[in-house]
C-alpha cells in the first residue's frame, strides 16, 4: 500500500509534463483502397445471399462473410485521418496521449483513437487598449500585437485549458506589467522609456510574454506596441509640457549659436585689426548682435550719426 501511494505523485507529475512526440500511423491510401474493396465485396456477397434460393449449401456462411467484410471495411475506414498543411492531429487513445501527426496527407491510425485537430499556423493577437499608470504614475493608453505559433501540440492541449485564451490573457498581463515598469518619457539620459526606447521595450515585452506562455507550448515570434499615448484626461497638460520643453530646447540652441557667432565676430575683428574696441563698445556690440540673432521678429536698423557716447 505504501509503494502505491508513493508512486501516484510521480505518475501525476509525468502526466502534467506531457510533451509532443510523433504518433504511429500507416499509409491511409492503402487502407482506403482496401476498405472500399472490402465494403464492395461485402455488398456483393449480401446481394448474392439474397438472390440465391434458400437451402443452397453455404448460404448462411456467405451472408455472414458479407456482413463481416462490410463491417470490417467500414471500421477500417474510420481510422482514416486526413492532415492538412498547417494543422496537426493529436492522437489520444483511452484518455492517454499517443503522439502527434504533423506530416500532411492521408494517414491511418487506430479507429478507436480520438484525433484532435490543432492549428500550427502563425497567428496574430491584438490586445485591447488598456489604461495603465506608467512608472511615474501618469495614466497612459497602451495596446500591443503579438505573433505566436503552437510549438508543442501536446502541451497546448494538456497543460492548459484553452491555449488561445491563455495566450490572450498572458499577453495582456505582460503588456500591463511592462507599461507600469517604465515611464512614458525619460527624464534621465540613461533611463529607458516607452516612447524613446521602443526597440528595447518590445524586446523585453517579447521575452516576458514568451516566458509566460511557455507552459502552453507556444512560441512567440514577435510583439509590437500598436498604441501608446497619454490618457485623454492628461493629454492636453502633457502636450503643453512637451511644447514648453521644445521651446526651451530651441531657445537654448539659439542662444548657444548666437553666443558662438558673437565670439567669432569679435575674434575676427581683433585678429584682422579692423577696429579697436574697448570693453564698453564690445558690450554694446554684443548686446546688439544678441538682439538681432535671438529675436523672433525682424529687427530694424538704427543709424547713429553721432558717436557711441552721444
Amino acid at each position: 500500500m505504501a509503494a502505491r501511494t508513493s508512486a501516484r505523485p510521480d505518475r501525476e507529475q509525468s502526466a502534467g509534463q506531457v510533451t509532443e512526440r510523433a504518433a504511429w500511423s500507416a499509409s491511409g491510401v492503402r487502407v482506403l483502397v482496401a476498405g472500399v474493396m472490402m465494403v464492395l465485396a461485402g455488398i456483393v456477397l449480401l446481394v448474392l445471399s439474397g438472390v440465391l434460393k434458400p437451402g443452397v449449401p453455404g448460404l448462411v456462411a456467405l451472408a455472414v462473410l458479407g456482413v463481416l467484410l462490410l463491417l470490417g471495411g467500414l471500421v477500417a475506414m474510420q481510422g482514416l485521418t486526413p492532415v492538412v498543411a498547417g494543422e496537426a492531429r493529436v492522437v489520444q487513445l483511452f484518455g492517454r496521449y499517443r503522439g502527434t501527426i504533423r506530416d500532411p496527407g492521408l494517414h491511418w491510425v487506430n479507429p478507436l483513437a480520438r484525433r484532435r485537430k490543432v492549428s500550427v499556423r502563425i497567428r496574430n493577437h491584438e490586445t485591447a487598449v488598456a489604461k495603465v499608470n506608467d512608472a511615474d504614475g501618469n495614466p497612459i493608453e497602451i495596446a500591443a500585437v503579438v505573433v505566436w505559433q503552437v510549438h508543442d501540440t501536446a502541451s497546448a492541449l494538456y497543460s492548459v485549458d484553452d491555449f488561445p485564451r491563455f495566450v490572450a490573457i498572458q499577453t495582456e498581463t505582460a503588456v500591463r506589467h511592462t507599461a507600469s515598469s517604465y515611464p512614458y518619457t525619460s527624464h534621465d539620459s540613461g533611463e529607458l522609456s516607452l516612447r524613446d526606447n521602443a526597440t528595447e521595450i518590445t524586446q523585453r515585452l517579447s521575452a516576458e510574454i514568451a516566458a509566460r506562455v511557455l507552459p502552453a507550448g507556444v512560441h512567440i515570434i514577435e510583439s509590437r506596441l500598436t498604441r501608446l499615448s497619454y490618457a485623454p484626461e492628461i493629454a492636453q497638460a502633457m502636450l503643453r509640457q512637451q511644447q514648453a520643453n521644445a521651446v526651451v530646447g530651441a531657445r537654448q540652441r539659439i542662444v548657444e549659436g548666437a553666443v558662438g557667432m558673437v565670439q567669432l565676430a569679435l575674434n575676427r575683428l581683433e585678429e584682422q585689426d579692423v577696429v579697436a574696441l574697448d570693453e564698453e563698445r564690445k558690450a554694446a556690440m554684443v548686446s546688439n548682435l544678441l538682439v538681432v540673432l535671438c529675436s523672433e521678429q525682424a529687427t530694424q536698423q538704427v543709424v547713429n550719426t553721432g558717436s557711441l557716447y552721444q
